[in-house]
């Protein structure tokens, strides 16, 4: 076909490029109920100790929701990884508009590295999750990761990004050193989440963190891993082979959220 042809008027018009490629691992992360929840679920302990963790009191959404604004965030990632460039992009500009008017409320300036700590966290807890349920990623497979999620925070305007894995890897190091804390805010979180999930599923939660989190996480919030979860999690690949994996989520999420936690999956 001539470049006269595809140009030619009423011709359709090319279709936009996808933000993050089809076949690619971020996509089958994010698109991987299971995973998702075991990246929130690790999150949840690392936002419980941020030094910016008060940011989240200010508005209230979060304490006062928890699982529910974790189906509302991972709505607003999924419509990045699975959308083509300029809507992802519209979807970033969106979140930063919403970013700028909790600080116009607050007349103060949410810190650059709290931006930064929570884009590491998705880089970080995807791996570690993935890690948990199916093995390590491969070298690659990190690398298109963090590449993925570095493009997601330039659009935030987060300067001074790492270009690569390994600079990423030693500035999470960093970041975890400098940045968390237990504080007054990590204590109500954590009465939330009980509050919201009931003792036995807040209970799981927990063995869910121990098994996730980085060892400075784990000892701020004192979590210990029991010998039974860390089974649990080898024998996952037998629970997908036998198609028992929607069990894995019911015993993570309450009821009223079940078809929210089944839109989750996402293939392609």
């Amino acid at each position: 076909m001539t470049r006269a042809a595809t140009d030619a008027p009423g011709s359709a018009a090319p279709s936009a490029p996808d933000f993050v490629a089809r076949g690619s691992v971020v996509r089958k992360i994010w698109g991987d109920a299971e995973l998702v929840l075991l990246v929130f679920a690790g999150s949840a302990a690392e936002f419980a100790l941020n030094r910016a963790v008060d940011w989240l009191f200010f508005t209230g959404r979060i304490p006062n929701d928890p699982v529910g604004r974790l189906f509302s965030t991972v709505r607003y990632a999924q419509a990045i990884v699975f959308a083509d460039a300029e809507t992802a992009a519209q979807t970033i500009a969106r979140i930063n508009a919403a970013h700028a008017a909790v600080e116009g409320a607050r007349g103060a300036t949410i810190p650059e590295w709290a931006f930064r700590d929570v884009l590491y966290m998705l880089v970080d807890y995807s791996e570690r999750a993935h890690r948990l349920l199916y093995g390590p990623l491969a070298a690659a497979e990190r690398e298109e990761l963090y590449s993925v999620f570095r493009r997601v925070g330039e659009g935030m305007n987060i300067v001074g990004l790492p270009p690569d894995y390994r600079g990423w890897r030693a500035d999470r190091r960093e970041h975890l050193e400098r940045d968390l804390a237990f504080s007054k805010h990590t204590a109500l979180l954590y009465r939330q989440y009980r509050r919201h999930l009931g003792g036995w599923r807040y209970r799981i939660l927990l063995q869910v963190q121990a098994q996730l989190a980085p060892e400075r996480v784990r000892r701020l919030l004192r979590l210990r891993p029991l010998p039974f979860s860390s089974a649990l999690s080898g024998g996952y690949a037998c629970l997908d082979a036998l198609g028992l994996r929607p069990l894995v989520r019911r015993l993570l999420v309450q009821p009223r959220y079940r078809d929210e936690a089944d839109g989750l999956d996402r293939r392609g």
